[in-house]
């Protein structure tokens, strides 16, 4: 048996009703709801594979997110529109270091998993930051996931259901969260914008230290500061337009 946490919003399009009268009611308070499954098979698996939320019974109407976190299947709709403009915004940040720098070596994507292979987990980050030598190689043009070898730095923009995924954990938390996930795999940089109105801050971790799947090393910037990444990025992002998400 699966434990699938589902924001509401993925709720009214789910065909399948195994979810059962639980969920129905948190649908209609707003707020994310649990639910039970007996997948065809090991859920991280399925995700590898992309066939997770058909699985579930959940339309893949390309906005809709999966992911497993922690061993936990949570399911999610797409970000809005603030979210995706602070995820492109660093972005151009990236854009404009390689266009002043012919010896940039780093590109910024958007819209690729990350498999955690180590750990059995998968993610959507907004944006992962990978080198040109991997952003060229014809091995990954068909890749539908990518690992943590190829990956130099991951961003995550919180959402207001999702948040407590992308943080450090709590101290008494009995699932690990992105941040362990990542720390675990070996990711050099994860740089964490929290929206959340009580935080409004950016976080860069560094220095995992893969057995306890912790990151050693943080620095942290206040919305309206300018972030500077440290070598080997020197990219310089202006957050002066970043809001945090509305109450």
């Amino acid at each position: 048996m699966t434990t699938i946490t589902m924001h509401p919003a993925t709720l009214s399009r789910r065909p399948h009703r195994d979810a059962g009268r639980s969920a129905d009611r948190r649908r209609d308070v707003g707020v994310p709801a649990i639910a039970h499954y007996t997948l065809p098979g090991r859920a991280y698996d399925l995700w590898v594979e992309g066939r997770l939320l058909e699985a579930l019974g959940i339309p893949d109407d390309k906005r809709t997110r999966v992911e497993i976190v922690g061993g936990e299947i949570f399911v999610s709709p797409g970000p809005l529109f603030h979210h995706v403009k602070i995820a492109t915004q660093i972005q151009k940040a990236f854009n404009r270091s390689e266009n002043s720098n012919p010896e940039f070596l780093w590109q910024a994507v958007q819209g690729m998993d990350f498999d955690l292979r180590h750990v059995g987990d998968g993610y959507i980050p907004d944006l992962i930051v990978m080198s040109n030598e991997e952003y060229d190689d014809p091995a990954n043009e068909s890749a539908r996931n990518l690992v943590a070898e190829q990956i130099a730095m991951v961003v995550e923009i919180t959402s207001r259901s999702t948040a407590t995924n992308d943080r450090v954990p709590a101290a008494d938390a009995e699932h690990r969260t992105k941040w362990n996930g990542y720390a675990h795999e070996g990711v050099p940089f994860y740089l964490l914008v929290d929206r959340a109105p009580s935080v409004a801050r950016v976080s860069l971790f560094t220095d995992p230290y893969l057995p306890d799947g912790v990151y050693q090393t943080e620095k942290h910037w206040a919305f309206g500061e300018t972030i500077v990444l440290p070598e080997p990025f020197r990219v310089e992002i202006p957050t002066d337009v970043w809001r945090p998400w509305q109450k």
